[in-house]
C-alpha cells in the first residue's frame, strides 16, 4: 500500500479538537465571540495543513495562528495536555453546561439557557421536562434507567487504516449502515469519515415483557497504529488516565489518546512509539499492567 499523507481528521486532530473545545468555551461561557472566532479560524487552518505539526513555532507560521495559540499548541505537543482546559473542565459552571450538552438534543445555547434557569444536574432537568422538545426528551429518557448515563462508545480499527493512509470512510459507514438496517441505530446526529454520533435502540427485558429504550451511541474509527492508546484512554477512568500521563512524564514520555512518544532533553516529543497492545504502553512507562476493571484510580 502506498504511503499517502494522513487524512486531515487524524493528522493534527488532537490540536484541532482542543482548539474547538476552547472556542466553544469562549462562546458559551465567556461569550467572547472574538476569541471564539480566533480559535475556530486556527482550528480550520490547522485542519487543512498538509503536514503533522511538531511545534508551536511551526504552527505560528500559519495565517490565523497567533502567539498565544502557538504557546498552547506547544504545551499540548510537549505535555499531552493543556492546563487551561483542565481548569475549565474542573469549573462547576463549565462542567454543568458540558453535562447538559451530553443529553441528546441539547446544544450549547440551550444548555446555557437551562443553566441560567437553575438547571445543574439530571434531577433539575427532569423537573423541566415539559419545556424540552421531542429530541431533548429522548435524550433525557435514555438517562433515566440507570445511575450512569449508559452511553455506548465503540472504537473501530482496521489493518488497512493507519495514520499514514488515505481516507477510508467506507469502513465506518459500512458498520453504521448495517446497524441501521437491522434497526439498532435509529437516529443520526452526525456522520463523518471517522466519527459517528447517534441514537440506538436497546432491548431491556423485565420479567416476561420486552421493552426497547433509546441510548446515545458514539462510534469512532481509529488508525490501527493509534488504536491501543485510544482504547486505554476511553476505558478510563479519568483519575487513572491522569495517573498514567503523570507516570509517563516521570519516565520521559508524553502520553495521550493518540500516541506515546519519548521526550528529548529539550522537552520536545519524538516520533510515536510502536504500540501493538495496551500492555506495550504499560511496559514503556515501567508500570505493572492493570486490567480494565482495576483502573478506577
Amino acid at each position: 500500500m502506498s504511503k499517502r499523507k494522513a487524512p486531515q481528521e487524524t493528522r493534527n486532530e488532537g490540536i484541532t479538537d482542543f482548539l474547538i473545545e476552547l472556542a466553544n468555551y469562549e462562546r458559551n461561557i465567556n461569550r467572547a465571540i472574538h476569541k471564539y472566532n480566533a480559535y475556530r479560524k486556527a482550528a480550520s487552518v490547522i485542519a487543512k495543513y498538509p503536514q503533522k505539526i511538531k511545534s508551536g513555532a511551526e504552527a505560528k507560521k500559519l495565517d490565523g495562528v497567533g502567539g498565544k495559540i502557538a504557546e498552547k499548541i506547544n504545551e499540548f505537543l510537549t505535555t499531552g495536555k493543556l492546563r487551561k482546559l483542565e481548569k475549565i473542565r474542573s469549573d462547576d459552571t463549565s462542567s454543568s453546561i458540558n453535562f447538559l450538552t451530553r443529553v441528546t438534543g441539547i446544544g450549547p445555547a440551550a444548555a446555557r439557557k437551562f443553566y441560567d434557569e437553575g438547571v445543574r444536574n439530571l434531577e433539575d432537568l427532569k423537573k423541566i421536562e415539559h419545556k424540552l422538545n421531542h429530541h431533548q426528551q429522548i435524550g433525557l429518557n435514555y438517562r433515566r434507567g440507570a445511575e450512569s448515563s449508559g452511553d455506548i462508545d465503540i472504537l473501530l480499527t482496521h489493518p488497512d487504516f493507519t495514520s499514514q493512509s488515505e481516507k477510508q470512510p467506507k469502513l465506518l459507514h459500512a458498520v453504521v449502515d448495517h446497524l441501521e438496517s437491522i434497526g439498532f441505530i435509529t437516529d443520526t446526529l452526525s456522520k463523518g469519515d471517522t466519527k459517528f454520533m447517534g441514537v440506538c435502540r436497546l432491548k431491556k427485558k423485565e420479567e416476561d415483557e420486552e421493552e426497547y429504550f433509546p441510548r446515545r451511541i458514539d462510534i469512532r474509527l481509529i488508525p490501527k497504529d493509534q488504536y491501543y492508546c485510544g482504547v486505554l484512554y476511553f476505558t478510563g477512568s479519568d483519575i487513572f488516565n491522569k495517573n498514567m500521563r503523570t507516570r509517563a512524564l516521570e519516565k520521559g514520555f508524553t502520553l495521550n489518546e493518540y500516541t506515546i512518544r519519548p521526550l528529548g532533553v529539550t522537552g520536545v516529543a519524538g516520533e510515536p512509539l510502536l504500540v501493538d497492545s495496551e500492555k506495550d504502553i504499560f511496559d514503556y512507562i515501567q508500570w505493572k499492567y492493570r486490567e480494565p476493571k482495576e483502573r478506577s484510580e
